[in-house]
């Protein structure tokens, strides 16, 4: 393996595995997928797996290079992971494979792309899975979260930020404090999503309450440059200089919920899916509501949108046996 291309792969936390790497020019070219061509580290990460898999089944077939891979392979191994893996996970597998062997077609290392012609498995929902609360329980959970320390001021801005801005967890976590700025009398906030994408609020009047209160008692004005949501010290009760981590913010959030009595099994999408629909049901449009969420299609928003589980409810009630 060339210098420079070892030192790339130790660096991003790459494996070559042997059925990518059979000369100097295919090794640069895995590299330069994973790092110039592949920008989010979290889709790198799935990727590289889905790459490392492929290679390691590839091998136990006694396919050890990529020009004996063919479409009937490729065939066969999206078969075998189906019996393990849902079918928006075989999809993923085979994305990521097509699009690294479409990468080292584009630089000559294979003459075509085994995978091209592969179909995946048909896979089509209209409602998402993600957990949804009521409006009450939302309300119950945010007034549950005591204000008399600093974690849980933090705790209760950091959940009414990703209800009333539809917001991610990936954005809300990195948020700088000078990303929660006053603009015509009014608090707003500016998310750094998916794609480099910035996308920016106005801040709900109950949010703004929540943020000033937070901003004001943990003193990060100062530290424009500083993360909005820190990391505790221990068990101190004092906020660090580091950003909390998505697991971090997962176990609190599981926390907060079962301390509030919530029995719904919530997670960090759970509040983008509840402010979505309840923005909907009173009243609010899909299309806006696409905007608000950054969205690029309508039909993911709709996803969202549990409106129709209250329908089926009531329904069911007229059942009465």
């Amino acid at each position: 393996m060339m210098e420079g291309t070892s030192v790339a792969v130790h660096s991003y936390g790459l494996d070559l595995p042997a059925l990518y790497a059979p000369d100097a020019r295919a090794q640069q070219r895995f590299v330069e997928f994973f790092t110039a061509h592949i920008r989010n580290p979290n889709t790198r990460k799935v990727y590289a797996r889905a790459a490392a898999e492929f290679a390691t089944w590839c091998e136990s077939q006694g396919l050890h290079a990529l020009p004996a891979v063919g479409p009937v392979h490729v065939a066969v191994y999206v078969e075998t992971l189906a019996r393990r893996l849902a079918a928006p996970s075989v999809k993923l597998h085979l994305a990521a494979i097509r699009m690294l062997l479409d990468w080292l077609v584009v630089g000559q290392v294979i003459p075509t792309n085994p995978a091209s012609s592969v179909r995946g498995p048909k896979h089509s929902v209209r409602k998402g899975k993600t957990p949804v609360l009521a409006a009450d329980e939302a309300r119950i959970l945010l007034d549950s979260i005591g204000a008399g320390s600093l974690k849980g001021l933090r705790d209760r801005a950091l959940i009414a930020l990703m209800t009333y801005t539809f917001a991610r967890v990936g954005a809300v976590r990195l948020m700088k404090v000078e990303d929660a700025y006053v603009q015509g009398r009014r608090l707003w906030v500016r998310l750094h999503e998916k794609g480099g994408k910035v996308h920016e609020m106005p801040c709900h009047h109950q949010l703004e309450d929540y943020l000033h209160t937070y901003l004001q008692q943990a003193a990060l004005s100062a530290d424009p440059k500083g993360y909005l949501f820190r990391s505790s010290v221990g068990r101190t009760g004092v906020l660090s200089d580091r950003p909390l981590s998505q697991a971090d913010i997962y176990r609190m959030i599981r926390r907060r919920s079962v301390e509030a009595g919530i029995g719904t099994r919530v997670s960090c999408h759970t509040f983008r899916a509840t402010g979505i629909t309840e923005y909907l049901r009173n009243g609010g449009k899909l299309e806006v509501a696409q905007q608000m969420a950054n969205h690029e299609s309508a039909r993911t928003t709709g996803l969202y949108d549990r409106r129709s589980d209250q329908v089926s409810l009531d329904e069911v009630e007229r059942i009465r046996i």
